[in-house]
């Protein structure tokens, strides 16, 4: 075994046997150590943050030939497909002739057409129509609304710091909850509640630096602060892969979680909460939008690459379980908020 930057050893295998388990009613309680006002600060710092006005709309493997990928973000409808050069073109879900809605025409051969009359639209302005900046970033496709954010525009959002994509495996999961994006950052900006709320994932988890840690500054690439976690991820039976993550918040929307030591060091999970607008009974909408890329230097992960297409789905599942609780979690939270009542 050789050492890490850190002076601990990495380790030559990277499963651990747990020796004595502890059921999950006698693990150390964490809630002394969240303190509401701990999370508030770093939510309040993230909100703070430049965002450039850009929203995820969702996964790259989306943008289809033959037909686009759309979204309502905070209430407007966004269409994006890619034209007859492969270039990335997005605008208004909405057609400029009669309002017909866009997601549901399709594309041929780089031009997206209207099913109700036909209209043809290349990318360009057209009646009205006027195209809306976009960014591919190889994972995640973002979309600049100006007079949704508000802010300075930036030419290109903040893409979180990721491993090679030429070495790494990805895949997206996108979930739907009743609640604002704010109430998805405070669910990630909790990690004390990880192997409490998600036993069936997490063991062993302590918060070793939390607030503003110079770790966490290193792990982003900037001096964004956030907390630093050893925790252990649960295979099967007393079989766990320990790891140090830092979670940070590079910008309003998002939060990051970079394994810094041990087994896929340099993976990185990147939550990205997308306003959609109100349901049917006025309540807030949010997608959650999260971006596994998962990296290692470990000879079988090349073999594992091979398998991509049957390993995403599987990525997505693990996903899709820990967001069915926390989104839950990010209900609540809004719930409370909502009617006065959140003691935070």
């Amino acid at each position: 075994m050789s050492p890490d930057r850190s002076g601990r050893r990495e380790r030559r295998f990277p499963l651990s046997l747990r020796r004595d388990p502890v059921s999950w009613e006698r693990q150390r309680p964490t809630w002394r150590e969240a303190r509401p006002a701990v999370i508030a600060r770093a939510l309040k710092r993230a909100q703070a943050r430049p965002s450039g006005n850009w929203y995820v709309v969702g996964a790259t493997l989306d943008v289809r030939d033959d037909r686009p990928l759309a979204r309502t973000v905070a209430g407007r409808e966004v269409v994006v497909w890619r034209d007859a050069e492969g270039r990335l073109v997005a605008g208004p879900g909405v057609c400029p002739h009669l309002g017909a809605p866009l997601r549901d025409s399709p594309v041929r051969c780089g031009t997206l057409v209207c099913h109700w009359h036909g209209l043809a639209l290349r990318g360009g302005p057209f009646a009205g129509w006027e195209p809306l900046p976009v960014h591919d970033d190889g994972v995640l496709v973002w979309v600049r609304l100006d007079d949704v954010g508000g802010e300075q525009p930036l030419a290109e959002p903040v893409v979180p710091v990721r491993p090679a994509l030429s070495g790494a495996v990805s895949a997206v999961y996108v979930g739907v909850g009743t609640c604002e994006p704010e109430d998805v950052v405070a669910n990630r900006l909790d990690p004390w509640h990880g192997a409490w709320f998600h036993p069936y994932s997490f063991v062993d988890l302590t918060v070793v630096e939390d607030d503003a840690g110079a770790s966490a500054a290193g792990a982003a690439g900037g001096d964004a602060d956030g907390f630093t976690v050893d925790v252990s991820f649960k295979l099967a039976g007393r079989l766990v892969v320990p790891v140090r993550a830092v979670f940070t918040a590079p910008e309003p929307r998002t939060v990051v979680m970079h394994i810094t030591e041990g087994e896929g060091r340099g993976s990185v999970v990147e939550t990205h909460a997308t306003p959609l607008g109100p349901d049917d009974r006025g309540r807030p909408r949010t997608a959650v939008v999260e971006a596994i890329v998962a990296a290692s230097d470990r000879p079988g992960f090349a073999v594992a690459r091979t398998v991509t297409p049957l390993l995403r789905p599987l990525m997505r599942v693990a996903a899709g379980r820990l967001w069915r609780d926390d989104l839950a979690y990010a209900e609540r939270r809004w719930h409370l908020r909502s009617t006065g009542r959140f003691p935070g």
